[in-house]
């Protein structure tokens, strides 16, 4: 039997004091053969987090830590990967658990395809109601948008890659993750990789649980930046898929509904009336897809179902605003602080 390649996984870690343990070890338990080593990119975080860590060390040599001196996660993932010993980078998150079996399948993909990057299906599970509502969003268009690697399942080329397993010679060759964007470093560096005629390969058989923001505020702070950070990106690469305009587009439309509404009011003809009668509903029209939508989300009850509406609004809303800041003014100053928590005493 052919021996499995040594891998390095790589792990950006910022207040994470609940989460980590279950993440590593999930990453140390896997059922792969070849040798492996797990680096922590340890942001400065606040809460008990390096000393968690610190502790996972400790128990296990194949456990390395790295200090990051700032909250940058593709800052954090660059100098895990200058720090790695193997050839194989599998990049892992503190907010992930890893299946039993994710390398060895993930491995045997990145062989089988030569593809440049291999990932797979993020599963998003809640902890608390609106978790579980936000996890429901999560894996349906209405909520996220229907990116391929929340819901496909269908094996092949993808837009980008959940995590991602790479060659360590092509983040060397292609100089890493863009430590200038604090958000969609993943997307990123995966277009960078497409643009170059490089496959990138999705494998739907395999799902990471992932566990979304619990709250109606920590969720707002996360889209935000996130969309803020898209918005960025948009105003650098002068293009973006289509269905990354729905937010912003409606952010507007509400926005502008209150003055269409006034227009109206001056009985305006033709296509102008019909233009402004459009914009003017757009908050009873958005409010009746919420509804229906929600039906599709599914939930076992109305207050599942009021959740459901809440979670999609502010993953919209909050979106779509952050990603005007960011293609107007750019994303200079705005970091997601859904993860900042209190010093312990």
């Amino acid at each position: 039997m052919q021996e499995q390649a040594a891998v390095t996984y790589v792990m950006p870690v910022l207040n994470e004091a609940d989460h980590l343990e279950e993440a590593v070890r999930a990453i140390l338990d896997q059922r792969y053969s070849g040798a492996s080593e797990l680096v922590l990119a340890l942001g400065p975080s606040t809460d008990d987090t390096d000393a968690v860590a610190d502790r996972l060390a400790a128990e296990d040599a194949r456990v390395r830590l790295v200090r990051v001196p700032e909250a940058n996660i593709p800052l954090g993932l660059n100098l895990a990967i200058a720090a790695a010993r193997h050839d194989v980078i599998v990049r892992v998150d503190a907010h992930s658990t890893l299946p039993p079996d994710y390398t060895a399948t993930m491995v045997a993909a990145l062989e089988r395809t030569s593809a440049a990057v291999v990932g797979g299906l993020m599963d998003a599970q809640g902890k608390t109601p609106f978790g579980e509502a936000v996890a429901r969003a999560y894996k349906s268009p209405f909520g996220l948008g229907g990116g391929a690697h929340h819901d496909s399942d269908v094996e092949g080329p993808a837009e980008s890659a959940y995590l991602g397993v790479f060659r360590r010679g092509v983040l060397e060759e292609f100089g890493g993750y863009d430590e200038t964007l604090r958000r969609c470093e993943d997307w990123e560096l995966a277009s960078r990789l497409r643009t170059s005629g490089r496959l990138v390969w999705l494998v739907p058989s395999v799902k990471v649980v992932y566990y979304p923001r619990e709250t109606v505020d920590k969720l707002w702070s996360q889209m935000f930046a996130t969309g803020v950070w898209r918005g960025e990106l948009v105003r650098r690469q002068g293009t973006t898929p289509l269905r990354y305009l729905a937010p912003p587009i409606l952010v507007c439309a509400l926005a502008l509904s209150p003055v269409a509404a006034l227009g109206l009011a001056r009985r305006p003809a033709g296509v102008v009336r019909a233009g402004l009668a459009c914009v003017a509903s757009a908050p009873v029209v958005y409010a009746v897809g919420l509804a229906a939508a929600s039906s599709r989300l599914g939930g076992a009850s109305w207050g599942d179902h009021a959740r459901n509406v809440v979670a999609m609004a502010v993953t919209h809303v909050s979106w779509g605003a952050g990603f005007v800041r960011g293609f107007v003014r750019g994303a200079e100053g705005i970091l997601d602080r859904s993860r900042v928590t209190q010093p312990s005493r």
